[in-house]
């Protein structure tokens, strides 16, 4: 007989809650609300009196609002949470599109629907929730597999379908948030080959734009670089997913014999070696068909089907950056690729995190002693940009002790997941684990230049109502999921 499980009820919850995790949570919530305190400068302090005023209040408002809504999560039945997951999703999606024609204009985008002067709420933060409820839903759904063409299609729908209305709001930013669904898929089941092609077209396109106009001599840099790329990609996969054995023989004989014809040429006439490139991927491809007649390999059509939307994938660079992104969006990413310099306008942001990042130090400033923070050099600097008053305040020791909480929350987390007796939670954990990684990963490497600024917030840290609400209900979805995994056997 298959064990029942608690979903419903309180009796025990404060013995199966996981308290660690709870702990972290509240020590980056408490971090964050003293950064917030120390780089909004609206504070008072006299000889008789302390009072908070502006945001930092607004915060403490919101952490009262969202501990509440952390007790009533761990409160509700399971059931309810399973169940009412295809609801509220689609739910969502309504109300992300509703929020494209009510929402005001703000900053470019059309994402936020404004309560009062002094509330504003963000849909698209409060979608993640939903879109991890409703993929653990389908994918913990009797003899799902991704495997099969249609159970694989409907997920990755599950994931595009708010992504593509975000994109609508103009909120490109908060749509990469769900390229780190990828994580669960792969997880699942999912070839490893999926992510490995999304880095590889994420390379394309940076290659292409970063040496699009270079030009060595009469060869175009560009072209040649990501024909070679392509082409030392089809090795590499011919070799280890279509069980050509010897694939590495071709790959070593026909570009770089092509590439020493090429030279030769060149001693007596321009060359454009981009062409020898191209040349050497079609000759290597002849092969990998040639394999088909005499009956080797496998997945041949998919090694094919990678090639063709590789180069038209190169070929549309150029028109996704010039018609598709906005030109602030442009201005970032030629700024982080260093194809631009722009100090005083979007490259601004960066260079002022960094002086603020760097004058900390080892141990900082001290609290509430940050020069760039109270003179208020660094734009946004209480919600996308609040992680450099940590650094300057507290240094690189703060800056570590906040990647260090943050490693073991997300280490708590993918932990819980592995030890959930069921899909639908061991899913839905591996998603908020994959959300707060993808969060921390892009807002730090944007606030230290190494990532283009695209306007995300830090987990828990960052100023937001819906921010700050909506990572709460993820984590704690988690944790009365996790709390219900125990046998009610043993509860009694």
């Amino acid at each position: 007989m298959a064990a029942r499980y608690s979903s419903g009820g309180t009796m025990g919850l404060r013995h199966r809650a996981d308290w660690l995790t709870i702990l972290l949570y509240l020590i980056l919530v408490a971090i964050g609300w003293l950064a917030i305190y120390a780089a909004d400068g609206t504070y008072t302090i006299t000889d008789t009196s302390f009072s908070i005023e502006g945001r930092a209040l607004s915060q403490l408002v919101w952490i009262g609002i969202s501990l509440s809504a952390a007790i009533a999560i761990l409160l509700i039945d399971t059931f309810f949470l399973k169940q009412s997951a295809p609801v509220l999703y689609f739910m969502m999606i309504g109300l992300l599109i509703l929020t494209i024609f009510i929402a005001p204009d703000i900053k470019g985008s059309r994402s936020w629907i404004v309560v009062t002067e002094s509330v504003r709420l963000q849909p698209a933060e409060f979608s993640k929730l939903t879109t991890a409820l409703m993929l653990a839903w389908w994918m913990s759904k009797y003899n799902f597999s991704l495997e099969r063409t249609r159970d694989l299609a409907v997920a990755c729908a599950i994931i595009i379908a708010p992504m593509l209305v975000i994109i609508m709001q103009s909120e490109t930013g908060s749509a990469l948030v769900y390229a780190s669904f990828i994580i669960i898929l792969y997880r699942e089941g999912l070839s490893s080959a999926v992510p490995l092609f999304g880095v590889f077209c994420a390379l394309l396109f940076i290659l292409e734009l970063r040496f699009s106009e270079v030009m060595w001599g009469v060869t175009s840099a560009g072209r040649l670089i990501v024909m070679l790329m392509i082409y030392t990609a089809v090795v590499l996969s011919a070799q280890a997913y279509c069980d050509l054995s010897r694939a590495w023989l071709p790959g070593l004989v026909i570009a770089p014999g092509l590439m020493l014809a090429a030279a030769i040429i060149s001693i007596w006439a321009p060359v454009d070696f981009s062409i020898f490139a191209v040349l050497s991927l079609l000759f290597l491809l002849a092969w990998v068909v040639l394999q088909v007649y005499n009956h080797r390999g496998r997945h041949i059509g998919l090694l094919i089907a990678f090639v063709v939307v590789s180069i038209v994938m190169y070929a549309g660079v150029d028109y996704f950056f010039d018609n598709i992104l906005q030109p602030h969006q442009q201005t970032r990413i030629l700024v982080s690729l260093g194809l631009k310099d722009d100090p005083a306008g979007a490259g601004y942001n960066v260079h002022q995190s960094l002086i603020a990042i760097g004058s900390g130090g080892l141990t900082g400033k001290g609290f509430l002693q940050g020069t760039q923070t109270k003179l208020s050099y660094v734009p946004e600097q209480t919600t996308d940009f609040i992680f450099c008053t940590i650094g300057e305040e507290e240094g690189f020791i703060g800056c570590l002790v906040v990647l260090l909480l943050f490693l073991a929350l997300i280490c708590r987390l993918i932990y819980i997941a592995e030890r959930q007796p069921d899909t639908f939670a061991r899913v839905y954990g591996y998603s908020v684990a994959s959300i707060l990684f993808f969060h921390l990963l892009v807002n730090v490497g944007m606030v230290i230049g190494l990532v283009p600024v695209i306007g995300i917030p830090l987990p828990y840290i960052s100023y937001g109502g819906s921010s700050l609400l909506s990572f709460t209900l993820l984590l704690f979805v988690l944790l009365r999921l996790d709390a219900s995994r125990m046998p009610v056997s043993t509860l009694r």
